[in-house]
């Protein structure tokens, strides 16, 4: 079974930015739409970004324009660039498949202080 895991999470001040990195263990990972999610504290877990196995991205209306989700099908990894970090940014960030039908991984704390 594919397993994920996430890395790249810290504490940034506001406006810093991070580089998320999910690495998968199966080449299957190519056929798959990756999505980023974050979960917040009391809060349902939430879609932030997603990159289709062509690279057609899409993003929830709050990090347009400051998140980035790439991807490297050689290296089964996707990454999301976080820029202009805000505090409400703060959460921990899976990724998974969209939907989401992989097991998921252990995620990765961001935390953004004001």
């Amino acid at each position: 079974q594919v397993q994920l895991v996430e890395s790249g999470g810290g504490l940034v001040q506001n406006g810093g930015s991070l580089r998320l990195s999910c690495a998968a263990s199966s080449t299957i990972f190519s056929l798959y739409t990756m999505t980023w999610y974050r979960q917040a504290p009391e809060k349902q877990r939430e879609l932030v970004a997603s990159i289709t196995r062509s690279g057609r991205t899409n993003y929830t209306d709050s990090v347009k324009g400051r998140f980035a989700i790439s991807r490297d099908n050689v290296k089964k990894t996707v990454y999301l660039q976080m820029n202009s970090l805000k505090p409400e940014d703060t959460a921990v960030y899976y990724c998974n498949t969209f939907p989401s039908q992989l097991p998921w991984g252990q995620g990765t704390q961001i935390t953004v202080s004001s």
